[in-house]
């Protein structure tokens, strides 16, 4: 069993039938007081800074807090769970009492990814976990093979995108209890569904956080996020946290991944960065599994992704690649505003680098910030880069939250998804994109008073200049906010609905039955632009089976069919001697009509 062999550092857990283990670091405390079930424990200090006790007799669902030397009770920051919000009480889980009826599921290979992007609050009209459930065979019917749930960390309030989570080991209590996490997984594995997580480990969000008051020395006073203080990874304790956390989620919740956010954030002069230390000993932990690890990182670097001879990945797996996001929406919407800008000269090549390459900026100045950014990528297969059009930072980050489809067009959009299914990389789908969604995904809370008005406040300050921008940009804490980026689940009914989801699932027929074989065999792989014009992008991949090639025209006029070798995959529509305004045509050539 791969997580009762080694007990975490923080939180309450089982060291033997009922004997429960309470820990926590909490230096800034002379003393601490256990409140278990109504009764004070104290807690006995066993040096620098750390207080234990160990208490028998303990049942799954008993509640506690810490109880600092003032007489405040906190939560434990290692909470596994939470009675209800984030400022209550901690509740002693025991993972033991869920046994995963898909126990011998070991994953599914990475080549074969198919990424859905999912927010359990507004995937369904319920927003929990079991709610989820119920629509896991549609999922897999269409052709998905990897869901990636947006962070589940408790949050304060019941409502938000995740992002701000405090308590990072416990599942948000208004999405379901663990049990209610465990059943969606496994439900998720009976399907053949892989599931990864979001995870945060860059900062700390704004409401229920009270590591300041239980050891101050857990931040790093001289440096600051974007979100707050910066977090002292050096720092032992600190470090156990922050390590420990990646594990549990995937050894206890059986889980097939993690997706890193923001790691640009992650500051860490120690000799062995702190990254690297959380996928060794992932690697370690769960050498029989397909665990797949991507990150989110705005400097477009590699060094956390290396190849062994085998093309395996012993760090981690993929990198978010927010240049193809960007350079698709230039090319699509005309947008130049804020970080669009460095996509503003020449949209067609560089999103036929994109589509090539993988990065667009390899070492070039971004016009953006003056600096250069990112590195050569050519020694990193296809399937590194994780591709989508849109996602919940580049729909939700909008003013008013607006999707592809209402910015481009249905007729463009349906392009750039052809192009991004049929593509080598690996794609990612945010959810309700499969059908067309038209509802808005924006930015929601749930806070109140001081903390509310500085959000809404900040939130319409924020767009001030941007494209879309006008004064009118919706409160994040009004219910309303929340219920308008729910998923409309009847335009399934409707024709508009189905004829979007008809042409989603043939292009993910076409992508396992062609795409995923010449990623499996491995090998080099050299990505050329063939020909860009006023918008049209022709681009191949020369494989050692054989050459895949793209031209596609989101043009108002005709243009020429590019020569593109061998046999037609894809053409939308039926291809000719021209490209129609809005068409792609997808070709493979094997390896000896390719020469």
């Amino acid at each position: 069993m791969e997580f009762r062999t080694c007990q975490r550092h923080w939180g309450a857990e089982y060291i033997s039938d009922d004997v429960v283990r309470f820990r926590v670091w909490a230096e800034g405390q002379k003393n601490l007081t256990l409140r278990l079930n109504d009764n004070d424990i104290p807690m006995a200090a066993s040096g620098n800074g750390w207080f234990q006790a160990d208490v028998p007799g303990i049942r799954h669902g008993a509640e506690y807090q810490f109880v600092l030397q003032d007489g405040m009770p906190v939560p434990d920051p290692a909470s596994r769970a939470q009675k209800g919000d984030v400022n209550g009480p901690s509740v002693v889980v025991d993972h033991r009492r869920y046994t995963h009826v898909n126990r011998g599921w070991k994953g599914r290979s990475w080549e074969e990814t198919v990424i859905y992007e999912l927010h359990i609050g507004t995937f369904t009209p319920e927003g929990t976990f079991r709610a989820a459930i119920d629509r896991l065979p549609y999922l897999a019917e269409l052709g998905i093979t990897q869901l990636e749930v947006m962070p589940v960390s408790q949050f304060g309030g019941s409502r938000g995108w995740g992002y701000d989570g405090v308590l990072l080991y416990a599942p948000h209590a208004a999405y379901g209890t663990p049990e209610d996490f465990h059943a969606f997984i496994d439900a998720a594995h009976g399907l053949g569904l892989s599931v990864v997580l979001d995870i945060v480990l860059n900062h700390f969000g704004p409401e229920g956080n009270y590591l300041h008051l239980l050891s101050p020395a857990f931040f790093d006073a001289d440096r600051m996020t974007p979100w707050g203080n910066g977090i002292a990874y050096e720092r032992e304790p600190v470090r156990q946290y922050i390590t420990d956390a990646p594990l549990y989620w995937l050894t206890e919740y059986r889980l097939d991944g993690l997706r890193f956010d923001a790691i640009d954030q992650i500051k860490d002069a120690s000799d062995t960065h702190i990254l690297v230390e959380i996928a060794e000993k992932i690697r370690e932990a769960i050498p029989h599994r397909h665990v797949h690890l991507t990150t989110e990182d705005s400097r477009n670097v590699i060094f956390l992704h290396p190849r062994d001879e085998q093309g395996n990945a012993p760090l981690f797996t993929g990198e978010w690649n927010d240049d193809f996001h960007n350079a698709a929406h230039v090319f699509a919407t005309g947008e130049t505003h804020a970080y669009y800008q460095d996509f503003a000269f020449e949209p067609e090549k560089k999103f036929a680098r994109a589509l090539a390459e993988g990065f667009v900026y390899q070492g070039e100045v971004s016009l953006q910030t003056g600096e250069s950014r990112g590195v050569e990528c050519h020694s990193q297969p296809p399937q590194f880069f994780v591709d989508f059009i849109q996602n919940h930072d580049q729909t939700g980050n909008r003013a008013q939250g607006e999707r592809l489809i209402t910015l481009a067009g249905a007729e463009k959009t349906r392009v750039l998804l052809a192009a991004l299914l049929l593509s080598p990389h690996i794609p990612l789908l945010f959810m309700g994109e499969e059908f067309g969604e038209t509802h808005p995904f924006l930015f929601f809370t749930d806070f109140h008073g001081e903390l509310a008005k500085a959000v809404r406040e900040g939130r319409a300050k924020e767009f001030t200049g941007h494209a879309g921008h006008d004064e009118n940009v919706p409160d994040p804490n009004d219910l309303n906010t929340f219920l308008r980026s729910t998923l409309d689940w009847e335009k399934l009914k409707q024709e508009e609905g189905k004829s979007w989801l008809r042409f989603t699932r043939s292009l993910l027929t076409l992508r396992h039955r062609h795409i995923v074989p010449l990623l499996r065999q491995g090998g080099t792989v050299e990505g050329k632009i063939l020909h860009t014009a006023h918008g049209r992008v022709a681009v191949s991949w020369q494989f050692p089976q054989g050459t895949l090639s793209l031209a596609l025209n989101i043009g108002k006029k005709p243009a020429p069919m590019p020569e593109l070798a061998g046999e037609t995959l894809f053409s939308w529509p039926e291809a000719g001697d021209v490209l129609p305004p809005n068409s792609i045509v997808v070709r493979f050539a094997d390896g000896e009509a390719a020469l």
